[in-house]
This record gives C-alpha cells, sequence and structure tokens, in this order.
C-alpha cells in the first residue's frame, strides 16, 4: 500500500469546489481511495461560524460553569451552546463534553474545532459526512473518506478516524474464514475505513503543515463480505449506557 499527500491545495474557503481542486492536482487510478480531512469539507460547506453565532441558553452557562471550577480556565458557554446544538445527545457534561453527533459519531465536544478557522472562531463537522464523501466519490470516481482526528478510551493521544465514507463498506467481514490453524473467525469484523483513516493522518500531519488530501493507492479491499455498520447501535453500547450513569 502506498499513501501520499495531494500537494498544492490552497487555502478551502466557503464555496469552493473542493472536487475539483483535487481532481486538477492528482491523477487517479484504478482502486485509488481519497482520504479527505473533514476541516477542508467543512469550510468548503461553510460550516465555521464565530461564537456570536450561538445564544448560550441556561444549560449551555451552567456546563460553562462546572467546567471552569474544575480546569480552573474560564469557559465561554457559547462553546457549549454549539456543542448542544451539533449534538443529538451529551453522554457527560463533565470533565469534558462528550457528545453523540446527529450523524452517529461519539465525541468530545462534538467534534468543534477552534484551530485553522481563519474568518471564524469555530469550525463545526460536516452536517452529513458521509453524503458529503458521496458527492466527492461521484465527481472523482474513487471511494472517499472523510476523516477526523479523535482521542480514544484507555490510551492518550488522538489518531485519525472516519466520520463519513462512500464507494465503498465501512468494514470488512472475516467472519466464517480460518485463521492460519484452520479455525473459523467467529467475530472478526475489521474497521476498514477507520484503519485507513488512520495511515492517511501520518501522512497529513497535524498543525500548520498538515495537508488535507491523502490518495491510498495499491490497497484492495479483497475478497470479504462488507458492512456499512460503523457507530454502535444505542441498545448494545453497553459503555454508552454505564457513561449515562456515572458522575464526576
Amino acid at each position: 500500500m502506498n499513501l501520499s499527500a495531494v500537494a498544492g491545495l490552497p487555502e478551502i474557503e466557503r464555496g469552493d469546489d473542493l472536487a475539483a481542486l483535487i481532481d486538477a492536482r492528482v491523477e487517479f487510478e484504478d482502486g485509488d481511495v481519497l482520504c479527505v480531512a473533514s476541516t477542508v469539507v467543512s469550510k468548503a460547506e461553510g460550516r465555521a461560524f464565530d461564537y456570536d453565532d450561538f445564544d448560550a441558553g441556561e444549560r449551555s452557562r451552567a456546563i460553562a460553569d462546572r467546567l471552569a471550577e474544575i480546569t480552573g480556565d474560564e469557559k465561554d458557554p457559547r462553546f457549549a451552546q454549539a456543542v448542544i446544538e451539533e449534538s443529538e445527545e451529551l453522554i457527560l457534561e463533565a470533565p469534558f463534553i462528550l457528545a453523540v453527533t446527529r450523524f452517529g459519531h461519539i465525541t468530545v465536544n462534538a467534534g468543534i474545532d477552534r484551530s485553522n478557522v481563519p474568518g471564524g472562531d469555530l469550525l463545526l463537522l460536516p452536517e452529513d459526512p458521509s453524503a458529503s464523501a458521496e458527492r466527492l466519490s461521484e465527481r472523482l470516481g474513487v471511494p472517499v473518506i472523510v476523516t477526523d482526528t479523535s482521542g480514544r478510551p484507555f490510551r492518550y493521544g488522538q489518531r485519525g478516524v472516519a466520520v463519513g465514507w462512500a464507494g465503498m463498506p465501512a468494514s470488512r467481514d472475516w467472519r466464517g474464514e480460518r485463521d492460519r490453524d484452520g479455525r473459523e473467525l467467529g467475530v472478526t469484523v475489521q474497521s476498514v475505513v477507520d484503519e485507513l483513516a488512520g495511515a492517511a493522518n501520518l501522512v497529513a500531519g497535524e498543525g500548520d503543515g498538515g495537508t488535507p488530501a491523502v490518495i491510498v493507492r495499491d490497497w484492495a479491499f479483497g475478497d470479504h463480505g462488507g458492512s456499512d455498520n460503523l457507530f454502535r447501535e444505542e441498545e448494545d453500547d453497553i459503555v454508552r449506557a454505564a457513561l449515562r450513569d456515572w458522575e464526576y
């Protein structure tokens, strides 16, 4: 497998034709997969906002006061309001805000970014990252994964994850296949969109030197069953259920 960053992309602004900008810089080959950072998708889709776009309510002020008490730093309740408006549910309000986004991704602060947002204070995730990936995929003729960075339970640091995808299944299913000793695999379902997103993030980089689009080449899904199940359903998510009952 080979991964290479798409060089020379300009600063993306609201209304930019992201597909055309990428297509002008890449000669796609059969089997390629494009991984593109949610930040540039959001910028092109006009998802940058100012704090003043959010009118803090009673709940957001209470959350900001609680977080300020915990951290010792003043918190803007308008940020908490933005998280509330972008979320289907807040699983935790302290010691940080853990939110279920409206498209099913569970992440801190609903994935709202406060860095690299020229012309605004906050950058929200795309409203529907898989729909965004579908539009790019149709234009470019390759599978597309929209990526973001996310922390993980039980580990320090962040890694690239998929928040949307199109043109390929999210997972490949190894159940029913055999291991090297001939035993039948019973539980292994491999989240390939997350693994490709993580690999792409190594190439894309972070901070002011980051490159937001990466081509995955010479990789094949293989002869496996596929599934688009990525975000765990609420009824079988025991961690989500446990966190709802936990108090900090």
